[in-house]
């Protein structure tokens, strides 16, 4: 059955997705929300927070109820840039390499403790996030649209990790924290689950919401049907140099970031069931698109000061547009 894709109709598919994603993955709707905003513009999602908070579970929620395949990285200090990106076998029968596909071929990957692999592990995966593209023994292989990876940090734990690197951390379009149960009720409700299901992981019994071809139509309607006005993307730019600018501020967000920004906001605007984008769009994401892109001076660093300080401020000091509503 053809499916004739509008906002309207990305709206109620979203609606969907949250609920079916929550039926698992429970207590906090938001974060679905703002995962699977960035999902809908093929943006990368760094998840930094404490284990047992679910990350690895809604990762593969999302891939089922989505309809895409899924695969995980278990990242450690002795994994290797191949472990990911796959190699060239030499087949004696055949007499000739044969490319065997690393985990990285697939539509949703989760980077899990991506922190503790070496460095040049962890660049291996850079064009993957940027291009859609791997390059294996000088042959550059495109990935299969969608793709977009989902990774874990545990932010307090330093010993036998690799803090990414600034152009690293560029790549993630959000950097997201799950947090604990926000309530009493919502930490039984997840217990009460647990018997219910009569599992650890209930993903498998997820039914996908929709299909690989349908996804593909709802980032469609978001990169073609969303507008955006001018002075909203003022008020973007202007956002963006004022965090960059400020006197606490050593390396601030660059125009990817400006661009991850604009993304979000009009996926937050179709899923909000409207086709142009408003301030608010932008407010509800600019900590979470800019402050890991935000390098704090020693001495601020030293008191405290962090990247969501920064976006912050930038955001009280930056005049918002009147002009809400779609121009003709």
């Amino acid at each position: 059955m053809v499916v004739i894709m509008d906002v309207e109709k990305l709206r109620e598919l979203s609606s969907l997705i949250v609920e079916s994603v929550s039926s698992v993955y429970i207590g906090n709707d938001d974060v679905i929300l703002k995962t699977l905003t960035g999902a809908l513009v093929n943006g990368n999602v760094l998840f930094e927070d404490h284990p047992g908070l679910g990350k690895t579970l809604l990762a593969k929620a999302f891939s089922r109820v989505l309809g895409l395949d899924y695969r995980r990285v278990q990242f450690t200090p002795d994994l290797l840039p191949a472990d990911i990106l796959g190699t060239k076998v030499w087949r004696q029968n055949l007499g000739t390499f044969e490319l065997v596909k690393g985990p990285i071929f697939t539509n949703v990957l989760l980077a899990d403790e991506i922190n503790r692999a070496p460095p040049k592990t962890q660049s291996a995966l850079l064009e993957a996030m940027e291009e859609k593209q791997v390059t294996i023994e000088g042959e550059t292989l495109k990935l299969e649209r969608p793709f977009f990876v989902i990774a874990t940090q545990n932010p307090i734990e330093y010993e036998g990790t690799y803090p990414l690197p600034e152009a690293q951390l560029d790549r993630f379009l959000l950097c997201l924290s799950v947090g604990y149960p926000k309530t009493l009720e919502d930490e039984i409700a997840i217990l009460e689950a647990r018997i219910r299901w009569g599992k650890d992981d209930p993903t498998a019994d997820l039914e996908p919401v929709i299909d690989r071809e349908t996804f593909l139509k709802m980032q469609e309607v978001v990169e073609n049907s969303v507008y955006v006005s001018r002075p909203v993307m003022r008020y973007i730019a202007e956002l963006v140099r004022n965090a960059r600018n400020d006197e606490r501020v050593e390396a601030g967000p660059s125009p990817r970031g400006a661009l991850a920004l604009l993304k979000v906001s009009k996926a937050n605007a179709a899923l909000e069931g409207r086709d142009f984008v408003i301030p608010d769009d932008v407010k509800r994401f600019a900590v979470d698109a800019l402050a890991h892109r935000i390098v704090i001076k020693a001495e601020y660093s030293f008191e405290g000061v962090n990247g969501k300080d920064v976006v912050e401020r930038a955001l009280q000091n930056t005049p918002v547009p009147k002009e809400n509503e779609r121009e003709e």
